[in-house]
């Protein structure tokens, strides 16, 4: 999408220059844009899913909030406690608090984790209490699909944070908003955007 865009405007761009720009700047634009971003809800979602990565299986572990704001995404090679348990401590650790209620599927790794720091009684599972966190892995099954899989998890990792970043900063719920307040937030989006680049 990137390269057809800077061709409109002239200048003649390979994929590769653009990945290299994204290794290079996507990470220091992903913490700016972090920064900005207000304290999410006190309710996390948590969801795993499998990817494939150099033609291996893996995990994508992710976290969102009850508004759909992505918290953290973990690319793991289990399915187990202590992937949960590093996802569980990586977010209360960039949260800086921890949430009333964590609502997962019914994956017993979450509840061995929770058990194990604490945080038990506030496990909900079931039903359809988890499609907030379950609908968040779109985005990255379309890039998945589009790029015919990823290659090496470190770079899935680096490419998988700084995405998140930029899609909190642009996802709005167009279709529940007037016209007028999706250019307001189109532009607070762009404006963040703007800061995150000076800054960098």
């Amino acid at each position: 999408m990137t390269t057809p865009l800077l061709a409109e405007r002239g200048l003649d761009i390979s994929y590769e220059t653009v990945r290299r720009w994204v290794a290079r700047f996507g990470p220091a634009y992903a913490r700016r844009l972090r920064a900005m971003r207000p304290r999410p809800c006190n309710s996390w979602h948590l969801d795993e899913m499998f990817v494939s990565i150099g033609g291996r299986t893996m995990y994508l572990w992710r976290a969102v909030d009850a508004e759909g704001e992505v918290l953290d995404v973990l690319v793991q090679p289990r399915r187990d406690k202590r992937a949960a348990l590093k996802l569980m401590r990586s977010l209360l650790r960039k949260q800086g608090f921890a949430p009333t209620s964590i609502v997962t599927d019914k994956l017993r790794s979450y509840g061995a984790a929770l058990r194990e720091i604490g945080m038990a009684d506030r496990h909900a599972t079931g039903g359809r209490l988890n499609n907030r966190a379950e609908n968040s892995h779109q985005p990255t099954r379309r890039r998945e699909r589009s790029w015919i899989g990823f290659k090496r998890p470190g770079s899935t990792q680096r490419f998988l944070s700084a995405h998140a970043a930029v899609y909190n900063t642009f996802n709005v719920q167009r279709h529940l908003i007037s016209r007028s307040t999706l250019r307001t937030l189109r532009g607070e989006a762009f404006a963040q955007w703007q800061a995150a680049a000076e800054a960098a």
